[in-house]
């Protein structure tokens, strides 16, 4: 429930931004603005201040900013004949205004990550350590695209698709730009260079990881289930495991396989601790939902605070914010040719979730997310789709080009169309939601 709360209470705060940025060129264009709300439906809590009436509403999936005489037909102008104030409607400003209110709110949510990154990486940020190291491969999984494409344990990335490859969180931005083409990579293997190539159908939008390529893991424990196998052993955070019956264990991927080898035998597991080596007896418990053996342990990753100066904190930010626009505009790019599953989408079960965890975090990682989520929101309201902001920006502009206004049954019958596009989207993002919160 927590998680939830702060997740809504996230999602509000970007949405009061965005609507700020309405608000605020509104009032410098001098728009009379009637009402500022956050969210949707019936009003939770109200406040009138001045001539605007400040809300927050039951439905906290959006909000919106009504301004005087913004409707169209004659709803525009029957505002306009009950208040006296032509000057100060939205519809009588000039088309160079109307523009600037419009496109505010977007905007604010692309300049937002630029103030709260740098912050973040001030405060200092937990960053695993192999993502800047040499993209060298741990473990291959089993049945994965580069298990398929002939990669081995080993192997180190040197280009994919001819673009050089540094270290590990290079390969995964360069896999998100390429998600959807052939990957055709230049591996170093055993002192020699070899290409592979994987198939357009990859799974390259998740990564490194989701290709199946693992990084160098220890078998060290890093968390433990209670009550299970481990934690009744007398496992600690920290602990190392050497051995599973006298089988050697290098890595966190050996300890799986092993573990899965037992069928739920017991099993002499050699553990080191401390500067010393014990052995303990442990029973793995098989799981219900896909029948794995599992001891209760998860590993322990190596992490690393990077923290900044002020200047080098704003450097980073706005390369941070750079790359983060660039990879959403390729998803969309790629979601409308096909070359990215629309089964990606996500909706807005799936923003509070990811925001609610990361407010279970620190303070820089909540700034992190909210920079993603921002940028994300502000490019959707950017797409030129009739009721979005951005069919808004693209009406104007066919004004501003001809020096006439797009006739009022192009408006409605635009407007309808990008309802049922937002309406279908909106669906199939919900349905996209449910299916990963039960999967």
């Amino acid at each position: 429930m927590t998680t939830v709360v702060a997740g809504i209470l996230m999602l509000g705060f970007l949405v009061f931004v965005h609507e700020l940025g309405h608000f605020a060129v509104a009032k410098m264009c001098g728009v009379k603005v009637l009402k500022f709300s956050i969210g949707f439906g019936p009003k939770l809590v109200s406040y009138r201040y001045g001539e605007t009436e400040y809300l927050i509403c039951i439905v906290p999936l959006g909000g919106y900013v009504q301004m005087l005489g913004e409707g169209s037909g004659t709803e525009g102008e029957a505002s306009l004949e009950a208040t006296g104030d032509h000057d100060r409607s939205f519809a009588a400003k000039p088309v160079s205004r109307r523009l600037a209110i419009v496109g505010a709110g977007p905007l604010m949510n692309l300049i937002l990550p630029l103030l709260i990154l740098p912050i973040s990486f001030m405060i200092g940020v937990q960053m695993p350590t192999y993502v800047e190291q040499p993209a060298c491969i741990g473990y291959v999984l089993p049945d994965s695209d580069a298990a398929r494409g002939g990669f081995v344990a080993g192997d180190c990335l040197l280009a994919v698709n001819g673009t050089p490859i540094e270290h590990w969180n290079a390969a995964n931005l360069r896999f998100v730009s390429e998600a959807g083409s052939p990957l055709l990579f230049d591996v170093s293997r055993d002192g020699r260079q070899v290409q592979l190539l994987l198939p357009a159908d990859n799974n390259s939008l998740e990564g490194m990881q989701g290709l199946g390529l693992m990084p160098d893991l220890a078998a060290r424990i890093g968390g433990m289930a209670p009550g299970m196998a481990a934690d009744q052993a007398g496992i600690q955070i920290g602990d190392q495991i050497l051995r599973i019956d006298g089988h050697p264990v290098s890595s966190w991927y050996d300890l799986r396989e092993l573990i899965q080898q037992t069928q739920g035998a017991p099993v002499d597991v050699l553990v080191a601790r401390d500067g010393r080596d014990f052995s303990v007896v442990m029973i793995p418990e098989q799981r219900e939902v896909d029948g794995d053996f599992l001891l209760g342990v998860a590993p322990l990753h190596e992490l690393e605070l990077k923290r900044f100066g002020p200047v080098a904190a704003f450097r980073e930010g706005a390369a941070k914010t750079g790359e983060l626009i660039e990879l959403t505009i390729v998803f969309i790019q790629k979601l409308f040719t096909g070359n990215v599953s629309a089964k990606n989408i996500g909706g807005p079960i799936t923003v509070v979730q990811v925001a609610g965890q990361a407010a279970q975090t620190d303070i820089a990682a909540i700034l992190t997310v909210l920079a993603f989520i921002s940028i994300q929101l502000g490019i959707l309201n950017l797409l030129p789709i009739p009721i979005l902001d951005g069919g808004h920006i693209l009406f104007y502009l066919f004004e501003l080009i001809t020096r006439r206004p797009v006739s009022l049954r192009a408006r409605e019958i635009a407007q309808q169309v990008g309802l049922a596009m937002l309406l279908m989207l909106m669906v199939l993002a919900f349905y996209n939601d449910i299916i990963r919160l039960w999967g």
